[in-house]
């Protein structure tokens, strides 16, 4: 009489393959979208730093030709980094007659919408300034 034995197999079964793959596939496209928000915020800080730098050079040009500022606003536009903004100027009056505050705000197109960057500055009145 001849007994037939159940031999243990040892393995995964093709469900649990399947699901297997769907986690790491499931893993792999969260990695993916991490990665690619990663690059647009690397896109977004280097237009808020040259932004910055943009709103930097409009004080440092108003000081060392010494300008004395209408009070208003002002537009414009300027190129840094190979981007080009556009930034808007509040000039305004402030207690003391001999200073102008400079509000200088960048914007990355004409819309101003919004600001990549914003810088606070003066402008002091000197004998050989026009006022």
């Amino acid at each position: 009489m001849a007994t037939w034995r159940c031999a243990k197999r040892t393995g995964f079964t093709l469900i649990e393959v399947l699901v297997a793959l769907a986690i790491v596939a499931i893993a792999l496209m969260s990695a993916l979208r991490a990665a690619g928000q990663g690059t647009n915020t690397v896109g977004e800080l280097r237009s808020r730093l040259l932004a910055g730098w943009v709103a930097e050079n409009r004080l440092a040009e108003h000081r060392a030709r010494r300008d004395w500022l209408p009070l208003g606003i002002q537009r414009g536009s300027g190129r840094e980094g190979g981007l080009d903004f556009a930034w808007r100027e509040e000039v305004i009056a402030t207690p003391n007659p001999s200073f102008r505050r400079v509000d200088v705000r960048v914007f990355a197109s004409t819309e101003e919408s919004h600001s990549l960057a914003h810088l606070a500055g003066f402008v002091v009145y000197s004998p050989g300034s026009a006022r």
